[in-house]
C-alpha cells in the first residue's frame, strides 16, 4: 500500500453523509480500462456459471468469486476506497463477505409490487438488543455497467435508515417504503452502504446487464458470511492485504489483536498516526 492512498481519505463531507443517510457514492472510483477489464472477468465468471448450470436468463449471485481473477483481488485494497473504509470502521477490519452479482434482462414492464426490504446480517437483527443496532460492517458495491436509469435491476434505498430497526411496508404488498429511490449510479462508480440501511434488490426491466461487485468490511471478530477460500490468495500476498484476506496469529488474535495481527495498524502509525488508535483499549 503507497501513500498516495492517503489522498483520498475520508473527508469530514464525506463522513456526514454515511452517517445521515447510511449511503456514500464515489463517482469514478475505477478508470474506464479497470471497468473494461473487471467487466471482462466478470463475464468469465457468469460464462463458468452457465456452463455449470446456471440458467443464463437468471440472475447470478455468486459468493467466493476471489480466487477466480487476480483482477477481484486488487478491489480489495483498491486506494481510492480502502482508505474511506477504515475510515470508517477503523483499522481492525477484514473482507468478512463478497459477492458478484449479474443482473440480465428480465423482460416484462415495471410494477408496483413492493421489493423485498431487508437489513444485511440475517439473526443478527434478531439477536443484539440495541436500537438502533450497531453498524458491525458496510459493503462496498463496484458498478460496472450503467445503472444511471432506472429499471436496469438497480437496488433500493430508504436513505436515513440505517437508524430505524424496523420498516414501516406499504399495506396490501403494493409500492415501496416512504422516502425509497433507486441507486443511480454510472459505470466505474463506488457505492458504500452500512448493512443496517433497509435496501432491496429490483427486477431488471431494461436491455443493459447489471454487474456488480460488492466487498463486505466488517471488524476481525465477525464470522464470515460464505465460504471464503482464501488461503492461497494471503499466502501471496503482502501483510495489509493478508490482513483484510482474513490472516491472524491465533484465534484470540481476532478478539485482542497484536501488532502482527493488524499490520494496517502499523502502516496508520507511521503514515497517518491520527487514525492509529491504541492497540489495546485495556487490559484483559
Amino acid at each position: 500500500m503507497q501513500p498516495s492512498c492517503l489522498e483520498h481519505r475520508l473527508t469530514d463531507a464525506e463522513r456526514t453523509t454515511f452517517e445521515e443517510t447510511g449511503l456514500l457514492v464515489i463517482e469514478d472510483a475505477l478508470s474506464p480500462e479497470r471497468v473494461v477489464a473487471l467487466t471482462a472477468a466478470t463475464d468469465g465468471v457468469f460464462a463458468q456459471r452457465v456452463a455449470a448450470g446456471h440458467d443464463p436468463r437468471a440472475p447470478l449471485m455468486y459468493s467466493n468469486f476471489l480466487p477466480d481473477d487476480a483482477r477481484f483481488v486488487d478491489l480489495i485494497d483498491e486506494e481510492k476506497i480502502l482508505p474511506k473504509v477504515w475510515g470508517l470502521l477503523g483499522w481492525n477490519i477484514y473482507l468478512y463477505h463478497a459477492h458478484l452479482v449479474v443482473t440480465p434482462p428480465g423482460g416484462g414492464t415495471p410494477d408496483a409490487k413492493t421489493l423485498g426490504w431487508h437489513q444485511d446480517s440475517g439473526r443478527v437483527n434478531l439477536e443484539i438488543e440495541s436500537d438502533p443496532r450497531p453498524r458491525l460492517s458496510l459493503k462496498v458495491g463496484y458498478f460496472l455497467s450503467d445503472v444511471s436509469e432506472p429499471g436496469r435491476g438497480n437496488f433500493w434505498v430508504v436513505p436515513g435508515s440505517h437508524l430505524d430497526n424496523t420498516l414501516a411496508r406499504p399495506a396490501g404488498g403494493e409500492g415501496q417504503p416512504a422516502g425509497a429511490r433507486p441507486v443511480l449510479v454510472k459505470p466505474g462508480s463506488a457505492v458504500f452502504f452500512d448493512r443496517r440501511l433497509w435496501h432491496a434488490a429490483s427486477p431488471n426491466w431494461s436491455e443493459v446487464t447489471r454487474k456488480v461487485l460488492f466487498y463486505g468490511y466488517g471488524y476481525r471478530w465477525l464470522r464470515t458470511k460464505d465460504d471464503m477460500t482464501v488461503a492461497d490468495l494471503r499466502d501471496r500476498s503482502e501483510p495489509i492485504r493478508r490482513q483484510l484476506l482474513g490472516w491472524g496469529t491465533s484465534a484470540n488474535g481476532y478478539y485482542t489483536p497484536t501488532e502482527a495481527d493488524v499490520p494496517l495498524r502499523g502502516w496508520l502509525a507511521e503514515h497517518s498516526p491520527h487514525e492509529a488508535s491504541p492497540l489495546k483499549a485495556y487490559a484483559l
